[in-house]
């Protein structure tokens, strides 16, 4: 039977007080993991978190960040660095939201911010925490991507640049750091249910799920999984995979 075990590690998540984010830290923590809950305006959420997790028998931190600046991310690693430790594995899930339209219509700012939060977000993260993984000779990398990416299906231009950037900057890092016996991994979701679907009643998305091979939505607990396997022992041997969790409306051609 396969056991996800990831006690004595050390796992930094961006976005953690987030839909997704959450329900992946709660995951982690239930598998033994210490976890860093960042955050960027959700301090009560963040505390919330924090208690949920301690109470699971594993210590947990939040910290506020802007993962989009070099100085506020380096931050981030020092405080973790003097809470719990040199990180073992970080989760790369923070995103800047924004209103989508056409590419002739989106405003410039739009473009930019999805470069800062997914590419420089990315290479910011390793900046700061590969250093601590190469010392142990150990280390997970971990991105959350998008099923637009492959589809890029109208409207979805400045989402689908920056994600897309940022799945090509991190299989360039998986090569640059797989001597150190670092795994890079994207896991690229649907449109999952999550806790804000739950409470509206907004699960069942007919015009969605008919073009869905599964013919349903995936839910949140379905990437936190993915995101578990990745960070554990049993998946050392992959790296550089963009692994889509959308139930087949995403198959990258090989």
């Amino acid at each position: 039977m396969l056991n996800i075990d990831l006690a004595g590690r050390i796992v930094v998540i961006t976005g953690a007080t987030g839909q997704l984010g959450r329900v992946i830290t709660r995951t982690l923590a239930l598998a033994g993991a210490d976890v860093v809950i960042c955050y960027l305006n959700s301090a009560d959420k963040a505390m919330e978190l924090v208690s949920e997790c301690c109470a699971m028998g594993v210590r947990a931190l939040a910290v506020q960040a802007d993962v989009t600046q070099q100085e506020s991310v380096f931050a981030l690693r020092d405080a973790v660095k003097g809470g719990l430790g040199d990180a073992d594995v970080i989760v790369n899930n923070a995103v800047i939201q924004y209103n989508w339209t056409t590419v002739l219509e989106q405003p410039l700012e739009d473009f930019e911010s999805q470069f800062r939060s997914c590419v420089l977000h990315n290479v910011l993260m390793a900046k700061a925490f590969v250093p601590g993984m190469v010392s142990k000779n150990w280390g997970r990398i971990i991105a959350i991507n998008t099923e637009c990416t492959v589809q890029a299906s109208t409207g979805t231009g400045a989402y689908v640049s920056g994600k897309a950037g940022q799945d090509r900057v991190l299989r360039v890092l998986a090569k640059e750091v797989g001597p150190h016996q670092i795994t890079v991994n994207q896991v690229a979701p649907g449109w999952m249910i999550s806790d804000r679907n739950r409470a509206d009643g907004s699960e069942v998305q007919p015009e969605y799920a008919k073009n869905v091979p599964l013919r349903r939505r995936g839910t949140d607990q379905d990437i936190a999984n993915t995101v578990a396997y990745l960070a554990s022992e049993q998946a050392g041997f992959i790296s550089g995979a963009f692994i889509p969790v959308s139930g087949g409306t995403a198959m990258p051609a090989i």
